[in-house]
């Protein structure tokens, strides 16, 4: 197992019209996407195999990707169909054909899988409560100049919360918070106490009477990110985050606000966006300073007790560079503190 593995959203299903193609890179490795005839999503490795030409830049016909620079025609499974300058000469052989790779449409995502061994093994990753009734859900696309380990742990991070995105989403009260973190099967999963109030602009429509909030983080391998609130039984909010890796320094992260806010889950999504954009539109900015030190010193982390969960995400990537599964592991737990 490494991080071919697994399922990477390449697109929003919505994206994907019929005759369109769609660039994309996933692990470094260039993808022309389009729907074939019947409108399955198909992904062509970005090369025409006869003059390394861009696929991306061509055009779709009847279902098959057309080369942009001498025109030949691959279909869905990558088999070259034609051959302009062969005229009727022309015969198929698959030594010839377009590289592609196993998609999978969920959530109204497109997925793509760049080990074809592997792909039958693994699931793509269920975004929680996605189109369940009462539910809606908030979708935003943002790129980080940043590797996919720091991304996924900015987003699981509360301590940085209160100095990054100040009033906005917490403020420093120097409230203790108790929590207990484990490791198993492949996820990292954090369950927060004494959490009330200090939830930003907005906590007086969250939790008006400032009960206990359940609050849990989760890390899913090889680069999902889910963080829960539950504020009553009319307040639920789940932002759950897909860092897909471009380059090791190129992350597009695609996001889901599901939320059920009772009789106001219709109204609240421009405010949620709006709020949520600007949250991000921050995070970028201090991940981007983050890269632009790792690349002139090194990455080099001095942790506290509150970094307990990153370094458990460590140690599940540790495990898939190596090649291993993560999900051999062994369970591991740990109760701490820390104060926001």
């Amino acid at each position: 197992m490494n991080f071919d593995s697994f399922w990477y959203i390449v697109a929003e299903s919505r994206e994907l019209k019929p005759g369109t193609v769609l660039g994309r890179k996933v692990l470094g490795e260039w993808l022309a996407i389009f729907r074939d005839e019947k409108g399955r999503a198909v992904a062509f490795q970005d090369r025409c195999p006869h003059r390394n030409s861009r696929l991306s830049l061509g055009r779709v016909e009847h279902g098959c990707l057309r080369c942009p620079y001498h025109g030949w025609l691959f279909e869905g499974e990558g088999q070259l169909v034609e051959v302009p300058s062969e005229g009727a000469d022309f015969q198929p052989t698959k030594s010839r054909g377009a590289k592609s790779y196993p998609t999978r449409e969920q959530d109204d995502y497109v997925y793509v899988c760049l080990d074809t061994e592997q792909a039958d093994s693994l699931e793509p990753f269920s975004m929680p409560n996605y189109g369940k009734p009462g539910f809606a859900t908030v979708r935003l696309i943002n790129r980080f100049h940043n590797n996919v380990v720091n991304c996924a742990e900015n987003f699981i991070d509360i301590p940085h919360t209160v100095y990054v995105h100040p009033g906005i989403f917490r403020k420093s009260l120097r409230q203790k918070i108790d929590a207990t973190v484990t490791r198993s099967g492949g996820t990292v999963f954090v369950d927060y106490k004494n959490e009330d109030t200090n939830v930003g602009w907005f906590s007086w429509f969250l939790n008006p009477t400032g009960d206990k909030i359940v609050h849990t983080d989760s890390f899913h391998m090889p680069n999902v990110t889910s963080v829960e609130y539950i504020f009553s039984p009319k307040r639920r909010l789940t932002i759950t985050s897909q860092s897909v890796p471009c380059a090791d320094d190129d992350t597009l992260v695609y996001t889901d606000l599901t939320y059920h806010f009772g009789v106001f889950t219709n109204f609240a999504g421009p405010i949620l966006r709006w709020q949520s954009q600007l949250v991000i539109d921050q995070d970028i900015v201090a991940l981007d300073q983050q890269m632009e030190v790792i690349k002139k010193y090194g990455e080099e982390f001095s942790n506290t007790k509150a970094d307990a969960i990153h370094v458990l995400v460590e140690s599940i990537r540790d495990e898939l560079a190596a090649g291993r599964d993560p999900r051999a592991l062994p369970d591991k737990s740990a109760d701490f503190s820390f104060w926001v």
